[in-house]
């Protein structure tokens, strides 16, 4: 069955004393378009990210966001810089002499002291990241997709209501077009007879003016080519592959046909039948606009 392009989706995976989390979030486009935000010290991911996301999502543009948490573990190693702290306790040493004061040194003074004690920060293992956001992309893909068969069903339902209508319309269209040729001969004899009154006239004259006015008003053709059109979306919309692009073509051969039957059709009903099968080609098309 059909998907919806829109959806949304999210993921979390730990590495590394990390949380990453993705979220997926996808609006109607033309085409594809993927649009990855990731801190960069991990953007070594963004193709994986991609590759992932192209598998699932063959059109719509697609927001992609990549956030990581740190689970409150140091995440690095504590460093003290003995010579520096030698320099400074020298130094300080050298200043009570000098000054005449008392010095008495402690460990603890060299906490304040700046880059006496650096942290180291740990090499990321960059696999074991790629792992974890590879697992929290398809953990996101797999709700965001949730969501667009979801979003999807109603969109058959819905397609596949006013496709009714329209196949109704197309069978009543093709019902009246013979009696339109009918009627139009009856007409034109009534007319003859009312300005001739008694005098006889030409049958033959009157049967090629019919024969030319079948000619011109004959929608056999675009009914045939329509039913066609309905046949072929009905096995679209029951499709699961992405068939967003040759609905938005056939819909407009739909429209063309429907167009061609209501400017040859010279009649009345005709015209209203026409009117109201446009009306239903018209949302078709606008909800082929989110059809995957």
């Amino acid at each position: 069955m059909i998907k919806s392009m829109t959806g949304y989706g999210s993921g979390t995976a730990t590495a590394e004393g990390k949380a990453f989390t993705v979220e997926v979030r996808c609006v109607n486009h033309r085409y594809s378009d993927f649009n990855i935000k990731c801190p960069r010290v991990y953007s070594f991911a963004e193709e994986e990210i991609k590759r992932l996301a192209g598998r699932t999502i063959a059109r719509g543009k697609a927001d992609i966001y990549v956030t990581v948490e740190n689970d409150g573990a140091c995440g690095g190693e504590v460093v003290a810089d003995v010579e520096l702290a030698r320099g400074y306790h020298e130094g300080l040493v050298h200043l009570a002499q000098e000054l005449g004061l008392s010095y008495e040194p402690n460990v603890r003074d060299f906490l304040r002291v700046p880059d006496v004690f650096i942290v180291e920060k740990l090499q990321d293992d960059d696999d074991a990241i790629l792992v974890a956001v590879r697992e929290a992309m398809t953990a996101a893909l797999e709700g965001f997709d949730a969501m667009r068969r979801a979003e999807g069903e109603r969109l058959y339902l819905d397609m596949s209501a006013r496709l009714d209508v329209v196949a109704e319309l197309t069978e009543k269209i093709e019902e009246r077009a013979p009696s339109i040729v009918e009627e139009y001969k009856e007409r034109i004899e009534a007319r003859m007879r009312q300005i001739l009154e008694e005098i006889p006239y030409d049958e033959s004259r009157l049967l090629s003016e019919v024969a030319i006015f079948s000619d011109r008003v004959n929608v056999n053709e675009e009914i045939v080519r329509l039913k066609s059109h309905i046949s072929q979306m009905r096995k679209m919309l029951s499709s699961a592959e992405p068939v967003g692009r040759k609905l938005d073509f056939l819909i407009q051969e739909m429209n063309r046909e429907i167009n061609t039957v209501g400017s040859k059709s010279n009649d009345l009903d005709t015209a209203r039948m026409v009117i109201d099968v446009k009306a239903e080609i018209e949302k078709l098309r606008e909800q082929c606009q989110n059809v995957e």
